[in-house]
């Protein structure tokens, strides 16, 4: 049995909840800004990172490249563009240290509860921690001015994996990849990947390669996806780096890299036939001749309705032209005791199946938010700028873009919390909450028709049709809402507390 320990209560002026990309970000933007700021950061797991600690599936990498999903403040120095996890962990790392934080992050941290009171404009959070040597647990209370939610959107205790029929057949292995044994041991065996997202694109060239490889691995999809691929360098990078040196290189490959994303986003939003046949085009080019592109690379959907994959240098397809895997388009009709059953007839032999079918979404990791003695349901509230949520005061989110680089998103809006705290102090505010006009139109926060995001509908905030209520998916859309006045009419500013009982000189000197 574990004991445990009630902690003294402690005071921050700022608390981050998670110390993944988004989280350190914040930390280093609010350490050099708000240097008169009382700041913690919280991190349930062991080790910082979120996904890319959370992850260890064979190829676990970025979709985005790394000079946009990168942070503006630190620049990208590895050649490789579209990086592997464990070079994102080393930058991130590096982050930390160069930027002071180590005092700063407190790791087997979880934060379970959260209570707002009015009457002394403060959070009080509910934290568990845990001894990794001796198991004791200690239940600890902090106060918090703000709270910064760096947690991401989906749960890290379980992911998604449909109930298949007769599952309790089959006698081989299943494997989730968010659960990835680290002893799995799949060399010279045949795999079914059951998924067409990133995972599985990733999953497929990555366990058909190198000493371990498997013997076949087939990607079984119910609905084709769209894979471009990307070279994993960038030549120009490089070349701007040699030219200009590594910040100012960096920082004209990121300029270049944003607005070279958002022209290709537009443009196969814009023209959805066009960008489908360019698409077409290129992977009848990387596949093997015959192959029957129309069935299994043909969404029924357009470019950008989902994320569309990314297989640097090819990879996945190369793994397809030389025989090492293969692609299915069939749904699955049952588990059998050698494999998978499918809806034609067929049935497919697997040593190991791989349940590639996607995440779980939740908000906060699941702990209940109450503000003055009422829980929040947070399909109710309405995210305003894509960061901070009405009906609920002092708190802000990190949610990043899904069309483009993630932490392109989560520097905006770094820059506009500072601006606001700063706006509050010199006017001797404590509180700020927002609220929507009434009869504001709601509808989904995520415009993309992924299973994740439709399966999590109802427990997600919702968005307005409007500017500042509309959740932007544009970096320079966010860049104007997000740079512009930082005060408005949605925006309450109250004080709860006398000006003696405030923390920060700032509010002291106002």
């Amino acid at each position: 049995m574990t004991a445990e320990v009630l902690d003294a209560v402690e005071e921050f002026d700022v608390v981050i909840i998670g110390a993944g990309i988004s989280g350190i970000g914040a930390a280093a933007y609010f350490r050099r800004e708000l240097f008169d700021k009382s700041l913690v950061v919280l991190e349930a797991r062991d080790n910082i990172g979120g996904t890319w600690d959370l992850f260890r599936y064979p190829g676990i990498r970025s979709d985005s490249d790394l000079h946009t999903f990168g942070y503006e403040f630190k620049p990208w120095r590895h050649e490789a563009a579209i990086a592997d996890a464990p070079l994102i962990k080393g930058y991130l790392q590096e982050a930390v240290e160069e930027n002071d934080l180590e005092h700063l992050i407190r790791l087997r941290h979880r934060v379970v509860s959260s209570v707002w009171s009015s009457e002394d404009s403060k959070w009080t959070l509910g934290v568990q921690t845990s001894d990794p040597a001796t198991g004791e647990t200690r239940t600890k209370t902090i106060r918090a001015g703000w709270v910064f939610a760096a947690t991401g959107y989906y749960r890290y205790d379980q992911g998604f994996s449909p109930e298949f029929p007769g599952r309790g057949d089959y006698e081989g292995l299943v494997v989730h990849p968010q659960h990835w044994p680290e002893d799995l041991d799949y060399s010279g065996k045949k795999v079914v990947v059951i998924g067409s997202g990133a995972t599985a694109i990733t999953l497929v060239p990555a366990m058909t390669t190198g000493a371990g490889a498997a013997r076949h691995v087939t990607m079984l999809q119910r609905t084709p996806t769209y894979v471009m691929a990307l070279p994993r360098v960038d030549r120009i990078a490089l070349a701007l780096t040699k030219l200009l040196g590594e910040e100012r290189g960096y920082a004209v490959t990121r300029f270049k890299n944003i607005w070279t994303e958002h022209a290709v986003v537009k443009g196969l939003r814009t023209f959805p036939k066009a960008g489908r046949a360019l698409i077409r085009r290129e992977n009848v080019k990387r596949l093997p001749k015959g192959f029957d592109v129309d069935k299994h690379f043909n969404p029924p959907y357009d470019p950008w309705d989902q994320r569309l994959c990314v297989a640097p240098n090819g990879d996945f397809f190369e793994a397809i032209k030389e025989g090492r895997a293969s692609v299915v388009t069939d749904a699955v009709a049952r588990f059998s005791k050698r494999g998978i059953v499918l809806a034609s007839g067929e049935e497919l032999e697997a040593d190991i199946i791989v349940t590639a079918t996607g995440l779980n979404l939740q908000l906060f990791g699941g702990m209940p938010i109450v503000v003055d003695g009422r829980e929040v349901d947070l399909a109710d509230a309405l995210c305003y700028r894509g960061m901070l949520l009405s009906g609920i005061p002092n708190w802000a989110m990190a949610i990043g873009y899904t069309t483009s680089s993630w932490t392109l998103k989560v520097s905006l809006m770094c820059r506009y919390f500072i601006d606001l705290v700063r706006h509050m102090d010199a006017r001797g505010y404590d509180t700020v909450v927002p609220v929507a006009p009434p009869g504001t139109t709601r509808r989904p926060v995520m415009d993309i028709q992924a299973g994740y995001a439709k399966r999590s509908e109802k427990l997600l905030p919702k968005q307005g049709p409007e500017k500042p209520w509309r959740m932007a998916m544009s970096y320079p859309e966010d860049a104007k809402a997000l740079r512009g006045p930082v005060a408005d009419e949605n925006l309450v500013f109250g004080t709860g507390r006398p000006a003696a009982q405030r923390t920060g000189r700032r509010a002291a000197r106002a």
